[in-house]
Formats: C-alpha cells, sequence, structure tokens
C-alpha cells in the first residue's frame, strides 16, 4: 500500500504543515545527541561570576554579591540584540518603518554546575528556574516601552545554543512578533465566535482523545499537537485558564516543573538526548486576558528545513503526531 501524506492546519494560527502516514521510528533521524563537555573557561559556572556582567537577580542560599552560593542566576546577556539603554524611536523611510533597538536581552543559568540539564535537576531547582523567569518578567513590564517578552532556550548547538551551560534567555520587545500576533489573532477569533479559549478547547478535546497526549498531571498536559511542524514537538499547557506567563505563583512552577522535567526525560530517552528548542508563549503586554492561554512549545531539532519550508511556510514532518505521543507514552523515565 503506498503511503499517503496528509495536509493539517493549525487551529490556533491557520498554518499548514504536511505530515507522513509513514512514521519513522525515532532511531530513523540522524541528528548529533548533545553531551555536556567539562569547560574550565564557561562563564557560567559557579566561582567564574567575574566573568559575566553584575547579577539582575538571584537565588543564593549563601556569600554574598556576585560570587559563588547560587543556585539560579540571571546576568544581562552580554552581547544583546537590544538594550535598555536605547530610546525608544519609531520611525518611517517612506513604505517602510523601523524602530531603534530598544529591549532587554537577559541570561537565566540554570544551575552552577557545568552538567546538569532541565532534564536532570530536580524539581525544585527547575521551580527556581521557572521562578527566576517569572520575577524577572514582572520586573521588566513595569518598563512601558516593551510589549512582548520572548522566553526560549537553545539547547544544543545544533538548536542555536552559542554556550554548552545550561541557560535560558529572555528578551523584551517593543514590538510584538508576527508569530505570536498570529496566535493572539487565531485565539481571539475564536472567542468572539464561541466565547471559549480556543486552547481550553483544545486541551478538553485532546484529553477526551486521548491519542496525542503525553503526559496529564494535576494542573498541566503535555500534548503533540494535532499540526505538528517537527517530529516529536510537544506543548505544555496549564489545564487552568491563565493569560500570562508572569503571574504564575510558585506552586504554579512547582507543578510546571514536575510536567516539564518528565516530558524532557521522555524526549532523551526517545530520541537520544536531542537537540531542542523551547520557548514560553505568553500573551502581549496589552492584550490576551480573555481569550488567550499561556503554554510552552518544545521543538526537538531532529530533521532540517528545505525549500518548501522557506518558500511556502509549509513546515514538513515526518512523524504522525499520534504516533509520536504514543512513543513518548510508552517511555519509561
Amino acid at each position: 500500500m503506498v503511503s499517503v501524506s496528509e495536509y493539517r492546519r493549525d487551529p490556533v494560527t491557520g498554518r499548514w504543515v504536511v505530515v507522513s502516514t509513514e512514521t519513522p521510528r525515532p532511531t530513523d533521524f540522524e541528528h548529533e545527541s548533545v553531551t555536556v563537555r567539562p569547560d574550565p573557561h564557561c562563564p557560567l559556572c559557579e566561582g567564574h561570576e567575574t566573568m559575566t556582567p553584575s547579577e539582575l537577580w538571584v537565588d543564593r542560599p549563601a556569600g554574598g554579591p556576585n560570587g559563588p552560593g547560587w543556585t539560579v542566576r540571571v546576568v544581562p546577556n552580554q552581547s544583546p540584540l537590544v538594550r535598555v539603554e536605547s530610546p525608544l524611536e519609531r520611525q518611517g523611510e517612506g513604505l517602510f518603518d523601523k524602530v531603534t533597538g530598544v529591549g532587554a536581552h537577559e541570561v537565566v543559568v540554570e544551575s552552577p554546575h557545568h552538567g546538569e540539564t532541565l532534564a536532570t535537576l530536580g524539581d525544585d531547582a527547575v521551580a527556581r528556574v521557572l521562578w527566576a523567569l517569572r520575577e524577572r518578567a514582572q520586573d521588566l513590564k513595569r518598563d512601558t516601552r516593551f510589549r512582548y517578552f520572548l522566553m526560549f532556550k537553545n539547547h544544543g548547538a545544533a538548536a542555536g545554543a552559542a554556550l554548552a551551560h545550561a541557560h535560558t534567555q529572555l528578551m523584551a520587545l517593543p514590538v510584538v512578533p508576527r508569530e505570536a500576533r498570529d496566535e493572539v489573532e487565531g485565539a481571539r477569533a475564536h472567542f468572539a465566535a464561541k466565547e471559549r479559549c480556543l486552547y481550553c478547547d483544545i486541551i478538553r478535546q485532546e484529553e477526551e482523545d486521548g491519542r496525542r497526549l503525553v503526559v496529564r498531571h494535576t494542573a498541566f498536559t503535555a500534548l503533540a499537537p494535532f499540526a505538528s511542524r517537527s517530529p516529536f514537538e510537544t506543548w505544555i499547557l496549564p489545564r487552568r485558564h491563565a493569560s500570562r506567563y508572569e503571574d504564575v505563583t510558585m506552586g504554579d512552577c512547582h507543578e510546571l516543573a514536575r510536567t516539564l522535567g518528565e516530558v524532557l526525560r521522555r524526549l532523551n530517552k526517545a530520541l537520544e538526548t536531542p537537540p531542542y528548542t523551547m520557548v514560553i508563549h505568553s500573551a502581549p503586554l496589552a492584550d490576551g486576558l480573555e481569550f488567550y492561554h499561556w503554554h510552552i512549545e518544545i521543538l526537538p531539532k531532529v530533521t532540517r528545513s528545505g525549500t518548501l519550508e522557506w518558500t511556502t511556510g509549509f513546515h514538513v514532518n515526518p512523524t504522525r503526531p499520534e504516533d509520536a505521543a504514543a512513543f513518548l507514552r510508552q517511555v519509561t523515565v
């Protein structure tokens, strides 16, 4: 029987993907497993605090400022794409628009130990990382120039990580990125038509269906989205409606740490410690309380983009989300 691919439409953004109906095994993907090798010159390790800018936020049970004794540390990015000190100026150049490079670009160092990752840290340690992101977002939102927070993690060189030491980045931007705007508008349209949150509807349907469900805990659900862009793409969503990540409680962080750690360990075992990108999607600062639903998207980097993706925006996924979710459910961690 000849295998036939199918087009799938993302219900939030309207984005189309091409999904293969002949699913390869996880071992069929060719990628380099992420290995964190010792680095005596790593600027993010404990004891090397003088190699980074002064900390902006820290969880430090012992010791003094900008010294050892911390568990999570937040510092400015040494090569920031945007800067807080820049003035906000919006300009037109004929048909074109431009904005000065104002913003914040920070690094959340997840552990003082070089070899630790979010998959190997305990739930309490991961919760402190998640809380650090929340605290920095709460502080930065006081700056009225900012309209959107981008919180993302690149794990492994193939995913774009410049440093092997576990870290997450946070950027505050004066504009709302297109991807975020598409999500917000899709959620807004669904709410206007049905007076229900689209993401809440997705959670309800996926939990009842079960085929794409990966993990369901008390406060969070992890699932393979219907129109997954890449093999083993996984979303983590709060089961209770919430619009902004920066409003999470410490209790939420502990519940999320449990779900996130389990998902990452399942992905590591299924795909032999793949590189991945993780993004926290939160509502823009001026919008989204009723109809938007914050969530985390994790995309393992086990395939390469081709001409079709660049020219049409169609992602090609050789793995059915149903099969990926079933495989992850079977993994023991």
